[in-house]
């Protein structure tokens, strides 16, 4: 006696309760089925692809790796390879083709167990749709009552293209455009009737059928495939055997993986979907959205090869870690970024974690503020010396040279990075007037920073390097800050624009200022803290680097923020934890280095060679230098009608833009009578032969009105006339 498995008795089951429902009322039948179909489950999880701006794909994200076609794009010959293997007689049944049922059961009690399904490519659709993937005589039913409801609301189209659609064709694919893709390396459109047949055998058993695991299982069940297209009529016996012909490839062509350089990028994509077009990461991974990104893959790709390199970084701990951001500066578009050098997705995103910025802060809570104010130019005079500040807990601020000038403009205090003179600005123009325009400059400026040491970058929290290179757009982009973005356009599977990038900006600083800015910024790269390394870019920015006191000459922080005339970027170098073990063995020079190599690798045009000075804003001139008179004469000559001139004469500097104050000395007393721009000589008129004074002159720097030392005290020689 034949012992029968307990699959074979539940399709006995399943099958006699079809026919129950099938002679029962169909009204109630489409009532039960409308209950358990949730159209929502039909709207299955497509691919979103990401692309640049011309198009070019970056990357997937998806849970089920499946791109929705329509029926009109699967080739005839394709539908009907489909139809032929699975349910053949798929355009004449309601769903449930009760002639397979009856065939199904003869031959499974022919042997004793369950050798052949009924199932139809609509109860196929709605048993991996809707229903778990259980054994049981209830699955069964609701499968049937599912199925026939289906075909109530469906076209026989819209059922076969939403099966072809659904099903998977293993190595992570799903759907027949994906396949067509895995498999063959084509839209599904441009699929022959063997390559059709070979992606209809794979559903049944994707490991067993495809080429790439069983090359002869594959050609086996094509075959039979193309068998079951002739015997149904679908080709002749001729077409049948050139398709047999056709070789079978055992490649598979990968789906384009995710490049590790985008893993940042991408994360940051995900987040900006929630937070600004309140998309969830599911939906952003199930939409079938096209994302269209500003980025820059060169740009992207060799900043983290660049992070990858231990030469980049100080010392040879490779735990030192580093994160790069780099703008768009009149957008905000964000062109690459990293969060790390081992950056993983959903990682620590060290380009939003903030940092003591140090000295890289001085623009954005001293300089920027003190030329917005109006009061101050970039060759005012700032007082250098040791102080304490007694009303800021005597706070007192040294330089790192441990040498005070006394004074110093405001250009050459930011070119060499000195710190008293920020202190000692900061405190004249106001902690508040500082504590304003950074607030403005930097969105997550922490509230309770309201010390002076906020002029060296001491921050309660500290600035992260997108914030830091969002502010510092201000100065580039002629006074206007640009939020960062990185979508710039969301469009739906069917190409409808649903949502584009609007610019975020803000105007902080006049374009006078900002140009100032630039132009001191500039001078910090070509003589001051930020000459480390090289570029043929134009480049304008600021170091900073924050100490270690446990540790003699070790650091916490390196940071270089600065900007070309198209990019804004930010470069930190750092631990995570500093420690002990962990700490910095080196400062600034190596991430401004590291920033100038990175721009190499972008091509150098002219507008990338030279800042351009916008229209009706005046240039700032190089610094003068006041230059030392010793050789001063005088002597008397004679003017016609009897008139006695006195003639001074001196070397004069190279600079014509230096002043020379002309001053007649009597015993103690000197007193200025005249002054005289970029000459060495000056002619007293009307002078008294019988009472002559002495004369000396003293360099004035113009810019600053900072006199130089006296020139030596000349006495007026006779000369030979007389």
């Amino acid at each position: 006696m034949k012992r029968f498995n307990k699959g074979f008795y539940l399709t006995i089951v399943a099958i006699l309760s079809m026919l129950v429902i099938a002679v029962g009322s169909y009204a109630a039948v489409l009532v039960a089925g409308s209950l358990l179909v949730d159209e929502s489950k039909l709207d299955f999880p497509e691919t979103t692809t990401l692309v640049d701006e011309e198009g070019e794909e970056l990357g997937r994200l998806y849970i089920e790796d499946r791109e929705y076609v329509s029926i009109k794009e699967v080739p005839e010959e394709v539908q009907q390879a489909f139809i032929s293997v699975e349910d053949h007689r798929f355009y004449d049944h309601q769903g449930v083709d009760f002639w397979a049922i009856g065939r199904a059961l003869y031959r499974d009690i022919l042997a004793g167990a369950k050798v052949e399904g009924g199932s139809t490519i609509t109860q196929q659709l709605a048993k991996n749709v809707f229903l778990e993937q259980d054994q049981t005589w209830l699955r069964k039913t609701k499968e049937v009552l599912i199925s026939m409801n289906l075909e109530r609301r469906f076209s026989k189209e819209t059922i076969l293209e939403m099966y072809l659609n659904q099903i998977y064709f293993g190595h992570g694919t799903y759907g027949i455009s994906r396949a067509a893709e895995t498999y063959f390396d084509k839209p599904v459109s441009e699929l022959t009737t063997a390559e059709g047949a070979l992606l209809a055998a794979i559903p049944k058993a994707p490991y067993q059928y495809s080429p790439a695991s069983d090359v002869e299982n594959a050609e086996i069940r094509r075959n039979t495939v193309l068998a079951l297209m002739e015997q149904h009529g679908y080709i002749d016996e001729n077409e049948q055997q050139a398709a047999e012909g056709e070789a079978i490839t055992t490649d598979i062509y990968e789906k384009p993986g995710m490049n590790e350089s985008l893993y940042t990028y991408v994360d940051m994509v995900v987040e900006e979907g929630r937070e600004r077009f309140e998309l969830s990461e599911n939906e952003l991974f199930t939409g079938g959205y096209t994302i269209q990104l500003p980025i820059n893959s060169e740009m992207q790709e060799a900043s983290f090869e660049a992070m990858q390199s231990q030469e980049n970084f100080p010392g040879d701990n490779e735990n030192v870690q580093g994160s790069f951001v780099l703008l768009d500066n009149s957008t905000g578009a964000v062109k690459a970024i990293h969060g790390g050098r081992d950056y993983v997705r959903k990682g620590l995103n060290r380009s939003l974690v903030p940092r003591a910025p140090g000295s890289a802060f001085k623009p954005i809570s001293v300089f920027a503020p003190a030329l917005a104010s109006g009061d101050y130019k970039p060759y005012s005079l700032l007082k250098d010396e040791e102080m304490v500040y007694e009303d800021y807990d005597d706070y007192s601020p040294e330089n790192l040279s441990g040498e005070y000038s006394g004074s110093m403009t405001m250009r050459d205090a930011l070119v060499n990075s000195t710190n008293a003179p920020a202190v000692w600005l900061l405190d004249q123009m106001g902690v508040g007037t500082g504590k304003q325009w950074a607030e403005q400059a930097v969105s997550s400026f922490d509230d309770s920073d309201s010390g002076l040491s906020m002029a060296l970058g001491g921050l309660s929290e500290g600035v992260s390097p997108l914030e830091m290179a969002e502010a510092y757009t201000t100065f580039a982009n002629e006074g206007v800050k640009s939020e960062p973005y990185f979508i710039s356009k969301i469009e739906s599977t069917d190409g409808r624009e649903l949502y584009v990038h609007e610019e975020n900006q803000e105007k902080l600083l006049e374009e006078q200022e900002a140009w100032y800015m630039t132009r001191m910024l500039e001078d910090v790269v070509d003589e001051g803290t930020g000459q480390a390394g090289d570029t043929d870019h134009a480049l304008a920015g600021k170091t900073g680097t924050t100490g270690f006191e446990q540790v003699e000459g070790g650091n916490r922080d390196a940071w270089f923020v600065g900007y070309t005339p198209q990019y804004t970027g930010a470069l930190w170098m750092g631990h995570d934890q500093t420690t002990e073990e962990d700490y910095l063995e080196g400062g600034s020079s190596y991430p401004t280095s590291m920033f100038k190599d990175i721009l190499n690798t972008a091509n150098v045009d002219q507008e990338a060679i030279a800042f351009q000075k916008p229209e009706g804003v005046e240039d700032l001139e190089p610094p003068v230098q006041l230059a030392t008179v010793d050789d001063l004469s005088a002597g008397l000559t004679l003017q016609g009608e009897g008139f006695i001139n006195v003639e001074l004469n001196w070397t004069e500097a190279d600079d014509e833009r230096l002043v020379y104050n002309v001053y007649e000395v009597n015993g103690d007393e000197a007193n200025k009578i005249d002054e005289v721009e970029g000459e060495g000589s000056y002619t007293v008129t009307g002078a008294n032969m019988f009472s002559l004074n002495d004369y000396m002159v003293v360099p004035l720097n113009p810019q600053t009105g900072q006199e130089g030392e006296p020139s030596n005290i000349a006495d007026v020689e006779m000369m030979s006339w007389f």
